[in-house]
């Protein structure tokens, strides 16, 4: 079965091969062509899938070695990949909800000129981010981490025409280069550390280093994971990206490329539970970045931006979770695979509903939808549940898990983690509530656009609603059948480990709290949005609404102290390359030619001035030899 683990990664690479070099006669086929591959790696991981259960915990791990890399003295670096349970619950995440995206693609991308082209990207995507997650080293793992950041920033510049796509294209590639670096210093690290970047001596040696270098390799590796995931502070880019095509979005936004970050530090969890201070960051950064995703989700009234901000939020729980160590590695998984199928299914509903709406993206131009989209409204309506934590559905059996494991930290950390997860839980539930009330609800606000043509909102095609009722029972189901007898549990621990923690609260106060503050959340939201008619034009609001609009600033502090800062910098640069060192150059250049402009005049080509200066010479020579006999 290991030789099966490479056409996980061919079978969409081939098709991205075939469909970006294959010219326009692939027009007519490209979509299905790229959507069967999608399908291939899907029955491949399935497969896998099957042998691994069919042995015991410990035994589970494959390798495959395809060859070597950059076989060199002291330096070997393979093209070889590990596929254990971590990587094979990401393989089946992307691989299946992958698929599904490119089904809905078919229809969604129907009257695009450039749809085979799309179907290549997002089978690179696809090829990319598996490279990554069974990758067995650091290395190949940056290779799969560089491909996914490439296709990423082509699916979300597709539509390249719009400067807003192009621009959202650049941001997303420059701020995620930061985090980039980050990796990179991290593997060089390693490598001065360990000798290797293979995952195995790394971490299995991981306790033999001093604290020192794994706080600076843990510290790297969380830069890299802030770019990936949007995480605190290189949060920047990922509203923006929402200027792509909707199918990009529910495939970066919910089981790829933000996800990979979660995957980083859950992989090298040896490292940072050797490192305190770096794991300390971990949990920082992704209870900032929680809250600080809800906040905006709170204020868009663009529906694919209010989920961006949800979906930086949702992630904020994962990281969280994952820098709690062995207590939340678990759990930050098992949320991931849930966020995949109630988040990819919320942006395909959004797409659904842009697609009967013309593309209009501002939810106050919506209302009263449910009548015409009834598929849409109960698919979403189940993916709204299931992000708000409501009892039964996935997200209920997966945050509350990290939320318990955040009580569980124990000491005053626990507390103050677990009344932010809390107050994070009471956000979703007020801006999720808004975006269903505000685009299913109410009476319809959709008029005319300038040229006359009003919306006529429909059900969407076959193509695009199969995908989205798959999502919802996965947005139903999957959280308590991973909860049944622990069973996801079981199947990471082996890898990840696991720590029950010793949490003050018990496991039924925590789910009590968490419905309490879900209907706190949905009860404000119902008095602001469901009895009363929503405004076409938004009011000015508080301050808090206008810079959450405006996302929290973000963009407006990375102008003032990067690019401000960076341009006063280059001011600065120049002034001292044109006054200090074009100053010494040309000062030492212009005194030597004024010199040797002196002393040229000597040089006057008469013989009577050269005797003069002979006879004079003589005569200090004389002079001189005189007054020292004398003394």
């Amino acid at each position: 079965m290991e030789n099966l683990i490479a056409l996980l990664i061919a079978a969409p690479l081939l098709g991205a091969a075939v469909l970006l070099c294959g010219g326009r006669r692939l027009d007519r086929v490209g979509h299905w062509l790229g959507t069967v591959l999608a399908a291939a790696a899907f029955v491949i991981g399935l497969a896998l899938f099957s042998d691994m259960l069919g042995r015991s915990g410990e035994d589970r791990a494959l390798h495959q070695h395809l060859f070597s890399w950059i076989p060199v003295e002291g330096f070997q670096a393979d093209v070889a990949f590990q596929l254990d349970q971590l990587s094979m619950t990401f393989v089946l995440l992307i691989t299946g909800v992958g698929t599904l995206i490119h089904i809905y693609s078919i229809g969604y991308m129907e009257h695009d000129e450039r749809r085979r082209r799309f179907f290549g990207y997002l089978n690179l995507f696809l090829a990319a981010m598996l490279l990554l997650v069974l990758a067995d080293n650091y290395l190949l793992l940056y290779m799969g981490w560089e491909g996914v950041g490439l296709a990423s920033y082509l699916l979300i510049g597709f539509w390249q025409h719009k400067p807003s796509a192009a621009t959202a294209a650049k941001k997303a590639f420059l701020v995620n280069r930061v985090g980039d670096v980050g990796l990179s210093i991290a593997i060089m690290l390693m490598f001065t550390t360990f000798g290797t970047f293979a995952f195995g001596p790394v971490l299995e040696n991981a306790t033999d280093a001093s604290e020192g270098k794994l706080t600076a390799i843990g510290l790297m590796l969380l830069l890299a994971a802030c770019g990936k995931s949007a995480q605190v502070p290189l949060q920047s880019w990922l509203g923006d990206a929402m200027e792509g095509p909707t199918p990009v979005s529910a495939l970066i936004h919910a089981a790829t490329m933000v996800t990979a970050g979660v995957y980083l530090i859950t992989r090298s969890g040896a490292i940072f539970n050797g490192a305190p201070d770096a794991q300390l960051a971990v949990v920082v950064v992704g209870a900032v970045t929680l809250l600080f995703g809800a906040i905006v989700g709170c204020a868009k009234d663009d529906i694919k931006k209010a989920l961006a901000g949800s979906t930086m939020s949702q992630i904020g729980y994962m990281i969280l979770a994952a820098g709690l160590g062995p207590i939340g590695y678990v759990f930050a998984i098992m949320h991931l695979v849930t966020h995949g199928f109630f988040k990819a299914g919320l942006f395909l509903g959004a797409g659904s509903v842009m697609h009967g709406m013309n593309d209009e993206v501002d939810m106050r131009k919506y209302g009263g939808l449910r009548k015409y989209m009834p598929v849409t409204f109960v698919t979403f309506g189940l993916g709204y549940l299931a992000i708000i934590g409501f009892p039964g559905l996935s997200g209920f059996w997966s945050k509350d898990k990290i939320i318990e494991a955040a009580f569980a930290k124990g000491g005053t950390e626990g507390w103050i983690l677990g009344a932010v997860t809390l107050l994070g839980a009471a956000i979703t539930a007020y801006y999720m509530t808004r975006v269903m009330l505000m685009t299913f609800f109410g009476e319809k606000r959709w008029e005319a656009d300038a040229e006359g043509h009003e919306p006529h909102p429909h059900e969407s095609p076959k193509s695009m609603t199969i995908p989205m009722i798959v999502l919802a029972f996965g947005s139903v189901f999957a959280g308590g059948l991973f909860s049944l007898n622990s069973a996801f549990v079981h199947w990471l621990e082996p890898v990840t480990g696991h720590d029950h923690g010793d949490s003050p609260l018990s496991a039924a106060t925590v789910t009590a709290s968490t419905v309490v503050v879900l209907l706190i959340g949905v009860g404000v939201a119902w008095a602001q949005y469901g009895r009363r008619p929503v405004p076409k034009v938004a009011p000015r609001g508080s301050l808090l609404t206008r810079a959450a609009r405006r996302d929290l600033l973000q963009d407006d502090f990375n102008h003032v102290v990067l690019v401000r800062g960076g341009e006063h910098l280059t001011r600065s640069l120049v002034y001292v390359d044109h006054t200090l060192v074009d100053g010494v150059v040309n000062g030492t250049a212009a005194s030597f030619g004024g010199l040797s402009g002196r002393l040229r005049k000597l040089q006057n080509g008469y013989a009577r001035s050269y005797a003069v200066s002979m006879l004079g010479g003589t005569a200090v020579l004389i002079a001189a030899t005189l007054l020292m006999r004398a003394v």
